[in-house]
């Protein structure tokens, strides 16, 4: 990309990260926040602005555009390019502070530690692709917030590309579909997607991290909802009475293999995580995140969890323990590999404009996971990020434009592969 493009994505990224996405966890509305939808009519408004007419945000807060083919009547392609679809979140992460972001940008990052504020330090040592970036232009929070980069960097990247090719006339392409989605950080990413009137073929999500990867599995994924209800009396009389929920869920947390969590596994172990618990001595609700890359696994894990609520039942008999299971998300591996030119596709791409690609595995979950089984295979193209849902998040513009630039010779593969011989 031209330096007029890297700035021109560099303003986008710092636009966007203005603005508070935060979604939220416990709320049942769609979207879950109201303030998606800031960003959600921002970028429908500049989308017009690049010529997409059709630009409109949706009641649920999803941002659909196209930009349309422009392949003459006689080429060899001309009508047989299948739609594709580029789509990143708005939302950002709900447990880390998302509002007030103040962003910095360092030009030309000379290698070392970066002091981001009071007692929050990026140092090489636990960012090491920190080294990967020396020369580079970097930004990253201050230190109080979250940045945003996931997934505001992938938003940034689609939003550059279709400025691109406004400019570049001369790029040959298919026809080409846009979304902005909200609340895919709880997990309702695509809950009112609907894929037929979205009009695409195959996609791309622009929401993964490092440099050259393509990432064609995820994890699967549950939450587990353990419901405990005890009984309270007043302390002073409670001996043989009180049945203390907090302590029933604290025996739960304590009882799981500290070898399950996700601070001691890595690559393909699969976890369980137990990220929130509220309650009183009354009743108390404990939720944990159940991930694997197989079915097979994610059972093995909630199996687990089961024998761990069985072993506290025994020492708490007064309690009711309820376990839910609700799916979240599966292996969109398992669709992908039914037609795998969208994946190998994009790793010829990323191999064309001089990256060595990286097949990966992605340890989270994409919107392109649900909509894979939806009926629309949805890999994932890196989008830069790096320690994203913490203070510590930050990215590299070059890592950003690089993904433009593969995403633009994705376009090009999708368009030699579809001539006519």
């Amino acid at each position: 990309m031209h330096a007029t493009d890297r700035r021109q994505l560099l303003e986008r990224f710092l636009r966007y990260v203005a603005v508070d996405t935060q979604s939220d966890d416990a709320s049942t509305t769609s979207p879950s926040t109201e303030k998606q939808k800031d960003l959600a009519r921002m970028l429908a408004e500049e989308l017009r602005a690049l010529g997409c007419a059709d630009a409109t945000m949706n009641e649920w807060g999803y941002v659909l555009a196209s930009v349309p083919a422009n392949l003459p009547a006689g080429h060899p392609a001309a009508g047989s390019v299948p739609a594709i679809g580029l789509i990143a979140h708005m939302d950002t992460y709900f447990a880390t502070p998302g509002g007030g972001v103040k962003p910095r940008v360092i030009e030309s990052y000379d290698g070392s530690d970066i002091t981001l504020g009071p007692g929050q330090v990026l140092d090489v040592t636990s960012n090491p692709n920190l080294a990967r970036c020396v020369g580079q232009t970097l930004i990253h929070t201050d230190g109080t917030t979250l940045l945003g980069a996931d997934d505001k960097a992938g938003v940034a990247e689609i939003m550059t590309l279709v400025a691109w090719l406004r400019d570049h006339p001369e790029f040959l392409h298919g026809s080409i579909r846009v979304a902005f989605t909200t609340d895919e950080e709880v997990g309702r990413g695509t809950e009112h997607f609907d894929v037929a009137a979205f009009g695409a073929d195959y996609a791309y999500t622009l929401d993964g991290s490092d440099l050259g990867e393509i990432e064609d599995e995820t994890f699967c994924a549950d939450t587990a909802v353990v419901t405990i209800t005890g009984h309270d009396v007043h302390p002073g009389y409670a001996k043989d009475k009180l049945v203390n929920a907090v302590r029933v869920a604290s025996a739960i947390v304590g009882g799981l293999d500290t070898s399950h969590l996700p601070e001691t596994t890595e690559g393909r172990q699969p976890y369980l995580h137990p990220y929130t618990i509220a309650g009183n001595v009354s009743a108390v609700e404990l939720k944990l995140l159940v991930r694997a890359f197989t079915v097979e696994e994610l059972a093995a894990r909630e199996n687990h969890l089961r024998e761990v609520i069985a072993g506290v039942s025994t020492h708490f008999p007064a309690a009711k323990i309820d376990l839910a299971i609700q799916e979240s998300y599966r292996n969109m591996a398992y669709k992908i590999r039914e037609d795998v030119k969208v994946l190998e596709y994009a790793l010829e791409a990323v191999q064309r404009i001089g990256v060595e690609p990286k097949r990966q595995a992605i340890r989270g979950g994409t919107d392109g996971a649900r909509l894979s089984f939806m009926g629309l295979l949805t890999p994932n193209i890196w989008a830069g990020g790096q320690s994203f849902h913490s203070v510590r998040e930050w990215v590299s513009l070059e890592w950003m434009a690089k993904a433009v630039e593969a995403t633009l010779e994705t376009l090009t593969v999708w368009v030699e592969r579809s001539a006519k011989r």
